[in-house]
């Protein structure tokens, strides 16, 4: 029982503010992909016409899970669609809490795998297909509207791309922006200690003129309208005239807990000054540590974690003196929800 509080208590705070909440439905499929190797595990959470009790998806012994109808058929009439964006070696599951709730108000939310860079694949060739982020969230746009006798109708012009970390490097792709791999490399130099460095070079993902240009190409789906960075990274290689002329609004959020390895500065808050003021919104919450907007932990899950993979453990820490992590998701999805409502209203 009590390894679910921090849930419940999550579900708690947010029944007021989304009175109108659906059931939700819950799906995994793999996509096929035959051509580049790359099938793609997808899950996706969706209003559903169903009384069935709910389950408990993506709980285990670390993390906390989220309450949904597995294979319920979805409900009638048109939604929003967002698809998320896990970080490095995350997986699906890390914004459960995300994905649960704006599945609760509407959304259909596609969430991916992104082979090479998850917890349970890290193939070096994999991760340094970088380009291929991007691409798999238009993968997974395809198969959505593919199937909507699976997962709901999708409403025109009301897709989102919300990403995490690297993740959202990748949502900042799929929006326009573009990406220089030798101002980045420069720029690593000044900055050697940022997360994001220090992954790229781990990756080597323009270790070759192919993947040098694949890199640097337009990555960008014009079927996305609407984009939310959480505390991204990679962001310092994105050019200004891209980021300047970013056609979608976007909101970041960024963990305001100073680290030498994700600083807002010299990340999220150093992007936004280059991105449209108009349709740009910018949040940065104090208390909230890059790990913060992963999964909620389970008393034990950091003991768990340190014991598999020492050092690890800290993605379960959010700020000194923070407000518990139930209550920092629940701003972010108060912001996202009154962000995404407001710009599919446009």
């Amino acid at each position: 029982m009590k390894t679910h509080f921090a849930a419940l208590l999550l579900i708690c705070l947010t029944a007021p503010a989304f009175a109108n909440e659906n059931p939700v439905g819950f799906k995994t499929v793999t996509l096929p992909d035959a051509q580049h190797s790359r099938p793609l595990e997808l899950a996706v959470w969706y209003p559903a016409a169903t009384t069935a009790k709910p389950e408990w998806i993506a709980d285990n012994a670390v993390f906390i899970g989220a309450l949904a109808v597995s294979d319920a058929p979805p409900a009638a009439g048109e939604h929003p669609l967002a698809v998320l964006s896990h970080g490095y070696g995350g997986n699906w599951g890390n914004q459960v809490w995300l994905a649960s709730a704006l599945a609760r108000q509407g959304y259909i939310v596609a969430a991916v795998n992104h082979p090479g860079t998850t917890s349970k694949d890290r193939s070096p060739a994999a991760a340094a297909q970088l380009w291929q982020r991007p691409r798999d969230l238009s993968r997974v746009i395809d198969a959505v509207l593919a199937q909507p006798q699976q997962f709901g109708a999708v409403a025109n012009n009301q897709i989102a791309a919300v990403g995490h970390s690297i993740g959202g490097w990748t949502v900042m792709e799929i929006a326009g922006a573009r990406f220089d791999p030798d101002l980045f490399a420069q720029d690593c130099n000044a900055h050697p200690k940022l997360g994001g460095c220090i992954g790229y070079t781990r990756m080597s993902p323009a270790g070759t003129p192919t993947g040098k240009a694949k890199l640097a190409a337009d990555l960008s789906d014009k079927r996305v309208t609407a984009i939310v960075s959480l505390d991204l990274g990679l962001s310092r290689g994105f050019t200004d005239a891209s980021l300047a002329a970013l056609p979608v609004p976007a909101l970041v959020i960024a963990g305001g807990v100073p680290t030498e390895d994700m600083a807002p500065e010299l990340e999220s808050a150093h992007m936004v000054g280059r991105m449209p003021k108009a349709s740009t919104q910018y949040v940065e919450i104090g208390d909230a540590t890059h790990f913060s907007f992963m999964a909620i932990c389970k008393p034990g899950g950091m003991a768990l974690i340190e014991e598999d993979s020492p050092g690890d453990g800290m993605i379960c820490r959010d700020g000194e003196g923070a407000r518990p992590r139930a209550v920092i998701q629940q701003q972010v999805v108060g912001l996202i929800s009154e962000f995404l409502g407001r710009s599919f209203r446009h």
